[in-house]
């Protein structure tokens, strides 16, 4: 029986393309858990990164508490953006960041919203009538005990001594952006969001802006974990610390830092 075998320059052409595809084949970009809030402005940032020549970061979007819970349970990620600084110290208290990498990266504001169609105008001060103005409704936000917009809402509407009338008449959400698609929908007469998230929603309407003084400072810290071994996490991490990673963020309202 005769063997079939290509030419030795047919082989050579065939080993020369499985090696140049080999190269050429993309690597994967940073896995990046990023908080809900970040969902467009983040998302300018890894187009921007990809248009530099850099595989696109793959993003994935919840709430910091789900997040840093999935790093805790041991899930592969590259970079943790948190919506507070609680939830990244619960995960540098577990040595699960890479030493040196956290940095506060943006900051926000904390405001109560309505639909866009609502007329309800509220000042927001001491003892103010949150309650009355919600009536049957309910007040939509993040879980007050786990994710960051809840906890943030429940510290201003207790120093402002207005939280008994509102503890029973709450519509807790996953995360912020679910609180937000609450109100959007007409679900909630009002909810407790960041500023950036109701300005990514034309249904809704900022009816007022809690005083910074009523809650601690809104940032997000972002750090490599320690797990990661993407060569372009870092990278990305100092990307977006840069003028112009930060600057990226300045159109979707946050501030720097």
């Amino acid at each position: 029986m005769k063997r079939f075998s290509l030419p030795r320059s047919a082989l050579a052409c065939f080993s020369l393309l499985v090696a140049g595809g080999l190269q050429a084949a993309p690597s994967r970009g940073p896995v990046v858990l990023a908080a809900a809030s970040l969902q467009e402005s983040l998302n300018a940032a890894a187009d921007s990164w990809a248009a530099r020549g850099h595989p696109r970061p793959v993003l994935s979007f919840a709430a910091s508490s789900t997040l840093a819970r999935q790093v805790q349970s041991g899930a592969p990620a590259d970079l943790f953006i948190s919506a507070d600084e609680d939830w990244m110290d619960a995960l540098q208290k577990k040595q699960l960041l890479r030493a040196g990498t956290r940095v506060d990266l943006l900051s926000n504001r904390l405001v109560l919203v309505a639909p866009a169609g609502s007329r309800i105008q509220i000042t927001i001060q001491p003892g103010f009538a949150l309650g009355a103005a919600l009536g049957q409704g309910r007040l939509a936000t993040g879980a007050v005990d786990s994710v960051p917009a809840g906890l943030y809402a429940k510290e201003a509407l207790t120093k402002l001594g207005v939280w008994p009338q509102v503890a029973g008449k709450l519509a807790p959400a996953e995360s912020v952006r679910a609180a937000l698609a609450l109100v959007a929908r007409g679900e909630a007469p009002l909810g407790v969001v960041y500023a950036t998230d109701a300005q990514a929603d034309k249904r809704v309407r900022v009816v007022a802006t809690f005083p910074e003084s009523s809650h601690a400072p809104i940032r997000y810290p972002v750090a490599v974990l320690s797990a990661s071994r993407n060569p372009d996490a870092e990278g990305f991490r100092r990307f977006l610390l840069s003028p112009e990673g930060r600057g990226l963020f300045r159109p979707y309202g946050f501030g720097s830092r």
